[in-house]
């Protein structure tokens, strides 16, 4: 059995997506959505996974790397292309080891807009 938690925040950046045949390929931006579900086996002391306002620390910590910026010049977007996916996938991986010992993430979904947005998963 496994806690669940969730995270929303957001973050707005800019981006083309190279090689696209169509509008994507020119630059544009979006008030990216992200959802974050982390997971532990166990609570702490206090009956929490961890505490909400440390995970809103520790995330916005990361996405201020992202926060109004162009996407496509940033080291990690240099050969992939800032897709959703790529977005999603930065930030579970980038995540993680700045989490505290015992609480995993589980997923990370990047809304681009209302209707459209890819998710990234840890194995398992």
């Amino acid at each position: 059995m496994m806690y669940e938690l969730l995270f929303k925040t957001h973050f707005a950046a800019a981006h083309n997506i190279r090689g696209y045949q169509g509008s994507c390929e020119r630059l544009h931006g979006h008030n990216w959505k992200i959802d974050i579900v982390l997971r532990a086996d166990r609570l702490d002391k206090l009956g929490m996974i961890v505490d909400f306002r440390e995970v809103k620390a520790t995330v916005n910590g990361l996405l201020a790397e992202l926060d109004h910026q162009y996407l496509n010049e940033l080291p990690a977007f240099e050969e992939a292309n800032p897709t959703t996916e790529n977005v999603a996938r930065w930030i579970l991986e980038n995540l993680g080891g700045r989490l505290p010992d015992g609480v995993e993430i589980h997923k990370v979904t990047a809304w681009e807009s209302d209707n459209c947005g890819a998710s990234y998963s840890a194995r398992g």
